[in-house]
């Protein structure tokens, strides 16, 4: 029930990050590099180490939870590679489809139904996202209180990212408000969504560490691939390289305190 009332915190990061999308000026970069920093330490400080312990077998001179962990990584890759899911990819596609007048979402311009179904499609990939990490959060709590928090946090960050995508692309692409909030609704709901799941059932321990593995890699293709270059792009500032160290940081701080 833990993981449920955590992933609360989720929906509303979600619809903060929507909420941030159709009213922040050019900051995001500082939000979206913090987020990236939580990611980063939560791989590497928790989610690694925890996969390591709970699954310790070895598949040809490999531990099995470190082979899950680059599943994981090309996974995304290989589907981001295909559909262009995410924001940071939609400029490869619009000198294509409409002519980038503004960076703001609120401009109405006039697209073929065939790039409305990309924001659409990316927006709905998005929501799928949203439910993997809720579901990610019960798997946690099921492998110890401390790993649930450290995971919700990252989750809780990268949910604020996913909101803040969801309602740009889909609007950018030509989807009128109504539509980009329908999704960002449902992109809210989804990780609370993937949590209660989890209630219905125990994940055995090993099975608990080539999930945290394969999370730990598709958590770090979209702080490395995708919120890095979306954060840097447009700002490269010596500020969003502080916000990112900062996120590091204090994830390796709040692993320590759990850890006494």
């Amino acid at each position: 029930m833990t993981a449920v009332l955590v992933s609360a915190a989720a929906f509303l990061t979600t619809l903060l990050g929507g909420w941030v999308a159709q009213h922040i000026g050019d900051r995001r970069h500082l939000v979206l590099g913090l987020a990236a920093g939580l990611m980063l330490g939560v791989v590497a400080f928790d989610l690694l180490p925890e996969a390591l312990r709970a699954e310790r077998k070895v598949l040809f001179g490999v531990p099995a939870a470190l082979l899950m962990f680059v599943l994981g990584f090309l996974v995304l890759h290989i589907v981001e590679r295909s559909v262009a899911i995410h924001r940071a990819h939609e400029g490869e596609y619009a000198a294509h489809t409409h002519p980038l007048a503004s960076p703001h979402p609120h401009g109405h311009h006039h697209h073929p139904g065939r790039a409305q179904g990309v924001g659409l499609t990316a927006g709905s990939a998005l929501v799928g996202h949203s439910l993997m990490d809720g579901f990610a959060i019960g798997a946690a709590f099921q492998a110890g209180s401390t790993v649930g928090a450290v995971v919700a946090i990252a989750v809780v960050a990268h949910d604020f990212a996913d909101g803040f995508n969801t309602y740009t692309v889909t609007r950018l692409y030509g989807n009128d408000r109504r539509r980009a909030l329908s999704l960002l609704a449902a992109d809210a709901l989804a990780p609370v969504t993937g949590a209660a799941v989890t209630l219905a059932f125990t994940i055995p321990e090993r099975l608990l560490g080539l999930y945290l593995g394969f999370f730990a890699g598709f958590l770090l293709y979209l702080a490395t691939s995708d919120i890095l270059p979306e954060a840097h792009s447009p700002h490269p500032s010596r500020t969003t390289l502080l916000c990112t160290v900062s996120g590091v940081v204090f994830m390796w701080l709040v692993i320590g305190l759990a850890a006494r």
